[in-house]
């Protein structure tokens, strides 16, 4: 069992496990890797536009409303790597984003963390590591004062809706910006619910 502490503010991440799947580690973001981060974020942009989806069309034009270099500077970015080659990324906010708090409200946010950006390599597309992911999340880091994992997809993705609906995300919303808001339970806030 391999953990990791990461002190942000006043809570802290425990990486219990960081094998994801087959040769796949989670390392979390240092300021380094910033550029890595933004250059596969713009790689899923022009992918999502390449499929007809606007979803992530901001970044393409420079505009970042999850600040994804103070995120990596801060930690709050999971990269999985295969070797040295980046499969993927997740952003998992402990404390809400301007973005968040527009979505959900100015109440509630103690417990929750925010994912963010969760964006696949398409080297490694087709192989399910975005559930991989997703299910490292649920059971292989946890945070302290933290029991719910919080998140929005774009209305307009159907997959997107059905992808965070099979992972065990409960429908808490629909913004009037055109996105849904999922919430998980973590642990053993999970387990007592669905008794």
């Amino acid at each position: 069992m391999d953990i990791h502490h990461n002190t942000h503010t006043d809570n802290t991440a425990h990486i219990i496990n960081k094998h994801v799947v087959n040769q796949i580690v989670a390392i979390q973001s240092t300021a380094d890797d910033a550029p890595a981060i933004m250059e596969l974020l713009l790689q899923t942009a022009l992918w999502l536009k390449s499929k007809g989806s606007t979803q992530w069309n901001g970044l393409l034009r420079g505009e970042d409303h999850h600040n994804t270099q103070e995120c990596a500077r801060r930690g709050d970015v999971y990269l999985f790597k295969d070797g040295e080659a980046l499969a993927g990324i997740v952003t998992l906010l402990r404390s809400p984003s301007a973005w968040d708090i527009a979505l959900w409200g100015e109440e509630g946010h103690d417990q929750a963390v925010y994912l963010h950006r969760l964006a696949i390599n398409r080297a490694y597309g087709g192989l399910n590591l975005g559930d991989a992911i997703l299910q490292w999340v649920h059971s292989s880091i946890r945070f302290d004062g933290k029991d719910r994992i919080r998140l929005d997809c774009i209305d307009s993705n159907p997959l997107l809706d059905k992808f965070y609906r099979s992972a065990g995300y409960s429908y808490q919303g629909h913004s009037d910006s055109g996105f849904f808001l999922f919430e998980r339970l973590q642990g053993k806030f999970a387990e007592s619910r669905t008794i």
